[in-house]
Formats: C-alpha cells, structure tokens, sequence
C-alpha cells in the first residue's frame, strides 16, 4: 500500500520519516488485520450491536438552545471566509459526470 497515496487522501503532508513511521505503523496493523481474516468465525453470529438499546431514538425537535437572530447570525456568518448574503460559500464537493 502507498503510504504517500493514502496521505493524499487524508489530505495531510508527510516527511519523509513520517511516510517511512507510518508506512511500517501500517504494515503492522495490516498484517494483524490478516491474521484476524484467518480466524474461522463461521459458527459466530454476527454482533451488530451489544448495548441492548433498542429504538432510542428521539424526536427531531427544536430545543430552543439558542435562538438564532440577525445579530447571531452575522457573527457566525461573518467567520467565514467565503461569504454570499446570509450563506457561507464552499468549494464544491460533487462532480458533474
């Protein structure tokens, strides 16, 4: 695996001894993966999840923490670099095929 395409990915810039730490960091945690792929789970059933909860979902309400106004508003707003009206402006993040 490319340790220098993944930093690419992650967006992070390496040293060269960093690509070189975390290049042995993630041959080791691959090569424990594989060994934990040789393992035979055929007769465990899969634990989705271990916490018992069930349904704990709430209901999508506005609490009212803090209300927004114009005041509110242009403070969070005007952090932004990129600003249009009341909007922070991204860069896009879907491509057109």
């Amino acid at each position: 695996m490319d340790i220098k395409h993944i930093a690419q990915l992650a967006r992070i810039k390496l040293t060269k001894g960093e690509e070189t730490k975390f290049g042995k960091e993630l041959a080791s945690i691959l090569d424990f993966v594989n060994q934990l792929n040789k393992v035979d789970t055929s007769g465990i059933d899969p634990a989705y999840q271990i916490t018992g909860l069930v349904n704990s979902y709430r209901g999508d309400e506005h609490r009212k923490d803090f209300e927004m106004d114009e005041k509110l508003n242009e403070k969070l707003i005007g952090q932004a670099p990129h600003r249009q009206d009341r909007f922070i402006k991204v860069k896009s993040v879907l491509r057109k095929p």
